[in-house]
Order: structure tokens, then C-alpha cells, then sequence
């Protein structure tokens, strides 16, 4: 399963000077999947993007003192960024669970109805699909577990 406590996050932008926020699970894990081809602007889909030069996020002494908000309360832009993405992954995709390696390789290849899914990998799972041209990216949260 992959780490979401050691993944990275760059700021990317392409010629047409739109910036994104992208989790990726190491700089090895970037390079692969733009030299695939899997990068792409969300505004105007260019494929020729680029790490743009980014800032340490730091906390204001101000944010710091009003003290710590209730727990599973977003209270940064990127936490509440954060939480709007886990909510759009959770009610537009299906979890798969542990079968997400499987799942995602019989879409790609036809044997499945194609559809958005989301689940779990281990970390050389995920790097063999993405070796082998199945578009797939960590997210940068874990998936709440569910049971059926």
C-alpha cells in the first residue's frame, strides 16, 4: 500500500502558464509517469508539463495560536482541497479494493467495462502497471475500507 506520509507533492505548469497541485510517491515516481506521457494540464490537457518552482508551505504564527480545530476538521486550503478530492474519488469511482491491480490491468485491456476505480496497491504493483502503460495514479489519501 503506498505511503501517503512520504509522498511528495510539486506544483506543475505548462507552457500555457496553468498551475497544479500533483502527489506523486517519490521524484522517481514523477519522472516515470511524465516520460510516459501521463501528465497532463487539467485546464487545457498539454502533455508538456513541467515542475514549477514552488515554496515550503509555512504555517503563520496567527494560524498557529488560534489552536487546533476539532479532529477530521479541515482547516489549510490544501487540507480542504484535500477533503473535496476524497469526496469526488469516493461518490464518482467504485472502490475496488485489493483487487485494484487486477481491476485496473482488465480495463485496460478490454476485459472489463471501462469506469473509474480507485483501491489498493502495493507500492512495485502500481509501478508494474504504470511500466506496462496502465494509467494509474496514487492519491494522495488512503481509501476508507469498506465492506460489503
Amino acid at each position: 500500500m503506498w505511503n501517503v506520509a512520504r509522498m511528495i507533492s510539486y506544483t506543475l505548469r505548462c507552457p500555457e502558464d496553468h498551475r497544479f497541485d500533483s502527489w506523486f510517491q517519490s521524484a522517481a515516481a514523477f519522472d516515470t509517469l511524465l516520460r510516459g506521457g501521463h501528465l497532463v494540464c487539467p485546464v487545457c490537457g498539454s502533455g508538456k508539463v513541467e515542475k514549477s518552482l514552488m515554496a515550503p508551505a509555512v504555517r503563520p504564527a496567527r494560524s498557529a495560536a488560534r489552536g487546533p480545530a476539532a479532529p477530521g476538521v479541515p482547516v489549510s486550503d490544501a487540507e480542504q482541497a484535500l477533503a473535496a478530492l476524497r469526496r469526488h474519488v469516493e461518490e464518482n469511482s467504485e472502490y475496488v479494493g485489493m483487487n485494484f491491480v487486477t481491476e485496473a490491468r482488465a480495463i485496460h485491456e478490454g476485459e472489463a467495462p471501462e469506469r473509474p476505480i480507485y483501491g489498493e496497491a502495493k507500492a512495485d504493483e502500481a509501478k508494474k502497471l504504470i511500466e506496462d502503460g496502465v494509467p494509474v495514479a496514487p492519491l494522495p489519501f488512503l481509501p476508507v475500507r469498506k465492506t460489503h
